[in-house]
């Protein structure tokens, strides 16, 4: 029989005891199926993980998608996933109630959506809560997020994003007093070789809805992003930099100059029995 001393077992009691604490679920509401606790305490993102009613966000307040919403989930999004594999079409949907619902998803919109996806409840509200594109609280006119992953954080988005708050007058994941912007933050948005950068999401005229890139960033792009915003004029999308296009290298390209790319040896179907005759030896005599 295995013999454990005493402090080994003082220490393996403190240990399953400190576990148990940190695993403990807060105690149930009348809610239960959207009363979600995590055992970590991440960064904020998007609002809370744990659901709490509110007057604009309860499951007393019907909802339901549009007429134009449910054409395009029966014609463009259910199509695509087969019965009984319809918890794929989670995340269209929630973009497309998240557009409708003008930059947030309410509770009873994740539960229409899990009766669509047929799947639990839990599902939805666990999908919403980890991704960072999906809002669970109400937010401006336009949804202002920064990028702050590794290589935008290097380059000075932090302090970017602290003169932005600033200049607003807002704190993180809050909104102007006319309710036109909200600014927050988002991980990575995959331009990281022109960081830092940021995302405009445009809810300004539901149910159309646009999400625009601006990269290179400086003081001076945002605060003419903002003031656009503010006076309803278009804004610059993409690089900033007026020596940069797309992800090219700032100045120009210094490779791959020609026009079109050359297609994979085993795409070009009418040239690989040419090539392989070419290849193979003569005919013996």
């Amino acid at each position: 029989m295995l013999r454990v001393s005493e402090p080994v077992l003082t220490w393996m009691r403190r240990a399953v005891a400190a576990a148990a604490s940190a695993t403990a679920v807060a105690p149930t509401t009348s809610y239960p199926s959207t009363n979600v606790t995590l055992r970590t305490n991440p960064r904020a993102i998007h609002g809370e993980v744990r659901h709490h009613n509110t007057d604009y966000d309860n499951t007393r307040i019907p909802w339901d998608f549009t007429t134009a919403s449910y054409e395009t989930i029966h014609n463009n999004i259910l199509p695509k996933f087969p019965r009984g594999r319809r918890i794929s079409a989670t995340i269209p949907l929630l973009h497309l109630a998240q557009q409708q619902q003008g930059g947030y998803i309410p509770v009873t919109a994740m539960y229409k959506i899990a009766k669509i996806c047929e799947v639990p409840p839990m599902h939805v509200f666990e999908t919403v809560t980890f991704y960072s594109m999906f809002n669970r609280h109400p937010v401006g006119k336009y949804h202002i997020q920064f990028c702050r992953t590794t290589p935008c954080m290097l380059c000075g988005v932090d302090e970017l994003m602290e003169r932005t708050m600033c200049y607003l007058n807002v704190r993180m994941h809050g909104t102007t007093s006319d309710g036109l912007i909200t600014i927050g933050e988002m991980e990575c948005l995959g331009a990281c070789v022109n960081a830092p950068m940021l995302v405009v999401s445009d809810y300004s005229n539901p149910p159309n809805f646009s999400y625009d890139y601006m990269e290179d960033l400086t003081w001076e792009s945002i605060k003419t992003l903002v003031e656009n915003l503010r006076d309803g004029k278009p804004f610059k999308v993409g690089p900033q930099r007026p020596d940069r296009s797309y992800a090219e290298p700032a100045g120009g390209r210094t490779s791959l100059f020609f026009k079109e790319p050359p297609g994979p040896y085993c795409r070009d179907f009418d040239a690989k029995p040419d090539k392989e005759a070419d290849a193979a030896p003569p005919p013996k005599k």
